[in-house]
């Protein structure tokens, strides 16, 4: 059986370095998609936003070290979140402690006000949220949920999270024990998110040696420059051509947006019906801006990353890779990736490359991040998209789109082929899964 894979990302990759009998079709000259790397005066940034490896899942997280081999790095996490200029404990409720007084209290007394009232609503059997903002209110109440949760929600994903569905934070956002939150209150040492406490990096190359890697281990099968125009079935075979070259497939696995698979079918004319059409419009999603900055300072903090909240400040939060290895940046300097989400034809997406980097050296400066003088480099990459939005209507959405592409025979794998909210690991545990199934046939 011969496998057509569209798209050599991340997911691609493990793909193509499980299934024997593949071919993977890349419309860029490079691989990695969301997992790209910009190398420039000897410093390194991911431009899709920071990277980091980390996994529950020992199998995804040996594999994708095992790529790197020697080439990587261990780093525990030190993350802190801006609050009233203060630098508080991520995430912000194992932070409590350092809190003002009355912050802490409210804090503390609504999150146990919300727990009791989620108890008695389980016990009831009823359903806790309907809308992600309900989400935050219900499970970390509601001093949590203002000074912190529901800004920085607001801020990074650009669209009114009481429109948002639950759908997604299963795992994402998990629910905090009450005894860690007193604990923290009272100024105990708390861990929250303890399955990214410790994480990897690769030592050099950004996370595109990751991607490296994986691509020199099945160079064979990778055709680059292929951008798939249509996708149709002919004689039993699956047909992809980029308008001047056809691929013929027993099967196909897309990889790329749904956007361009569905793009790609229409073009083929194959009979989409009219509500799956409507139902790929209706997807959300939103967009990334990274503006890369390197700075003439050789110790700037000890930070990994920086979330904030402000609706006055640009970027959403800032990483700082020349922490997670000296490597990315040249002797005696410093790097740091700000990360500003946005929509398409907003006011945002209007800013030229120069005026959003003034604007987000002067917010880092004003915020005392940075000195502005300290900058030496400074570049801007777009992503678009970049994180799946799940509304009120995703779940039905996806329902009719998943049933086309099951009776179609099509399969999909990754982030914005699933059109899932899926970290590095759950892309490559996906990947994993359909490479098993496939194995199994033959």
């Amino acid at each position: 059986m011969t496998i057509g894979i569209i798209g050599a990302g991340l997911t691609g990759l493990t793909l193509g370095n499980l299934i024997e009998d593949c071919e993977l079709l890349e419309k860029s000259d490079e691989c990695g998609g969301l997992c790209r790397s910009l190398s420039e005066d000897g410093f390194t940034f991911d431009y899709s936003g920071s990277h980091i490896i980390f996994s529950r899942d020992k199998e995804v997280l040996n594999f994708l070290l095992g790529q790197l081999g020697t080439n990587v790095v261990r780093c525990r996490r030190n993350t802190k979140i801006l609050y009233k200029g203060n630098y508080v404990k991520y995430p912000f409720e194992n932070g409590l402690s350092e809190l003002p007084l009355y912050d802490k209290l409210d804090c503390l007394t609504s999150f146990i006000a919300a727990s009791v009232s989620h108890k008695r609503s389980k016990s009831k059997s009823k359903s806790n949220a309907e809308n992600f903002k309900e989400w935050l209110y219900n499970t970390f109440g509601r001093g949590i949920a203002e000074r912190y949760l529901i800004p920085y929600n607001e801020k990074i994903w650009k669209y009114d999270i009481a429109e948002m569905s639950t759908s997604w934070v299963d795992g994402r956002v998990p629910r905090p024990p009450i005894r860690d939150v007193l604990k923290s209150a009272l100024g105990i040492t708390t861990e929250g998110y303890k399955h990214q406490l410790n994480f990897y990096y690769p030592k050099a190359g950004g996370i595109n040696a990751l991607i490296r890697a994986m691509e020199r281990k099945c160079s064979s099968k990778i055709l680059k420059g292929f951008d798939v125009r249509t996708i149709s079935r002919e004689n039993n075979k699956w047909v992809v051509s980029n308008g001047e070259e056809r691929r013929e497939y027993d099967t196909i696995i897309a990889t790329q947006p749904l956007f361009s698979l569905f793009r790609a079918l229409n073009h083929a004319h194959m009979h989409i019906p009219a509500h799956v059409h409507e139902a790929v419009r209706r997807l959300k999603y939103n967009s990334l801006i990274t503006v890369m900055l390197g700075l003439d300072v050789e110790y700037l903090n000890d930070l990994s990353w920086l979330y904030i909240p402000d609706s006055d400040c640009l970027p959403h939060r800032v990483a700082f890779p020349s922490n997670y290895s000296k490597e990315v940046a040249p002797p005696g300097k410093s790097s740091l990736i700000a990360e500003i989400t946005y929509n398409s034809g907003d006011a945002i997406d209007a800013m030229t490359d120069k005026e959003l980097i003034t604007r987000t050296i002067r917010d880092l400066h004003r915020r005392g991040i940075i000195e502005k003088d300290s900058v030496c480099f400074a570049r801007v990459k777009r992503t678009n998209p970049a994180y799946v939005i799940c509304d009120l209507d995703y779940e039905r959405n996806m329902y009719q789109i998943r049933t086309f592409l099951n009776k179609a025979g099509i399969y999909t794998a990754g982030r914005f082929a699933e059109f899932r909210y899926l970290n590095m690991d759950a892309c490559v545990r996906n990947a994993m899964d359909l490479a098993t199934k496939f194995n199994d046939v033959n």
